[in-house]
């Protein structure tokens, strides 16, 4: 029996598990592999050390770009600023070339500013139903229905007729009167008494808005 015992022993002592060979393993080659850590450290740190270095001096290189930039752009200015203007080829004043044109006198309503009353002698004719009147030179057919209003009042007086309304009566006039075409001196334009009528009629519909609005052109006319 003892020698069964021995014999277990000694298998035990032959036969080490694989814990204990790994433990021997590792105390063999525990400096290897320290070595071998502190080598993967060191990379791993110079590496690191190399890489942020490098997006350091990108971000340097590129601060560095965008303040040449800047400063170019600075002195640009600087230049633009104290640069004399060339002059225009034709020796004139580049602005004052482009001076807009004046602007297009407003047709509606046609109050000619300082023109001569429309009492003034003039070639005209009544008729039953209607005052003719004659263009002189200069006159236009808002003149022509300044003085057939005016004809017209001097048989038919309202004194409740301002300014403002005749400026609307001969402007309902103008548009409204049948003649056509261009008006030239000689040429002769029929108003008749119903229209000049009815145009007074509207003008007293005449809101205190309108009327006011009118007073820009009534205040260059004499009547």
């Amino acid at each position: 029996m003892n020698n069964d015992f021995n014999h277990d022993d000694m298998n035990e002592t032959e036969e080490p598990t694989a814990l204990q060979k790994f433990k021997e393993w590792l105390q063999e080659n525990l400096r290897i592999i320290v070595s071998v850590l502190i080598v993967f450290l060191i990379a791993s740190s110079i590496y690191s050390y190399s890489k942020r270095g490098a997006e350091n001096t990108q971000i340097a290189k590129d601060s560095n770009e965008l303040e040449d930039i800047l400063t170019n752009l600075s002195s640009e200015d600087a230049t633009d600023e104290t640069e004399t203007p060339a002059e225009p080829e034709d020796g004139k004043d580049e602005v004052a070339t482009t001076t807009p044109e004046a602007p297009t006198k407003v047709e509606a309503p046609q109050a000619e500013p300082q023109k001569e009353a429309p009492q003034q002698a003039t070639e005209a004719r009544e008729t039953e139903n209607s005052f003719v009147e004659t263009a002189q030179r200069g006159d236009g057919t808002t003149h022509l229905a300044r003085r057939a209003l005016a004809h017209y009042l001097e048989k038919n007086a309202d004194s409740s007729l301002t300014a403002e309304h005749k400026i609307y009566i001969e402007d309902y006039l103008r548009k409204n009167v049948s003649a056509t075409g261009h008006i030239t001196v000689s040429t002769s334009v029929e108003f008749s008494k119903s229209l000049i009528k009815q145009a007074i009629d509207a003008s007293k519909n005449l809101n205190d808005a309108q009327l006011k609005n009118l007073q820009k052109y009534s205040a260059n006319v004499n009547f």
